[in-house]
């Protein structure tokens, strides 16, 4: 995709402004119902593709924690995400340069070249653990 001539439309600017309001890393589905509170006449298929987008041109990452549904996220700084197999919701973790440690065992292993990474966790957040106890 040419990232350099792909124009930043009226609806592609408040599907990201409104991305980058959440930290829910929410599902293209969840991130329509806002953007339709500003723009009534916008189709779920226009949220989806300028998405793919966004996320193709590096505005946002395309997240897939293994539950069916992609995730986005506009925040682009180095960080993992947490996913509570209890309530589902997803959290930000902070980085610790985990890659390049695998990186390096990686080329020790095999003879591959990595073009990336994607690291999550599953577990059970604070406020489920809460309820449990």
């Amino acid at each position: 995709m040419d990232c350099e001539r792909t124009r930043m439309t009226k609806q592609r600017k408040v599907v990201l402004e409104e991305l980058k309001k959440t930290t829910a890393h929410p599902t293209a589905d969840e991130l329509y119902e806002v953007v339709r509170k500003r723009l009534p006449n916008i189709s779920l298929g226009t949220v989806y593709r300028n998405l793919e987008i966004l996320s193709a041109c590096g505005e946002a990452l395309k997240l897939d924690l293994g539950e069916g549904k992609k995730r986005f996220d506009a925040r682009m700084d180095p960080h993992y995400h947490f996913r509570c197999v209890k309530c589902g919701g997803v959290f930000d973790v902070p980085y610790v340069p985990l890659e390049e440690e695998i990186e390096e065992h990686f080329k020790d292993v095999v003879n591959f070249k990595i073009t990336g990474v994607q690291i999550h966790f599953d577990g059970i957040c604070e406020a489920c653990l809460k309820e449990m106890n």
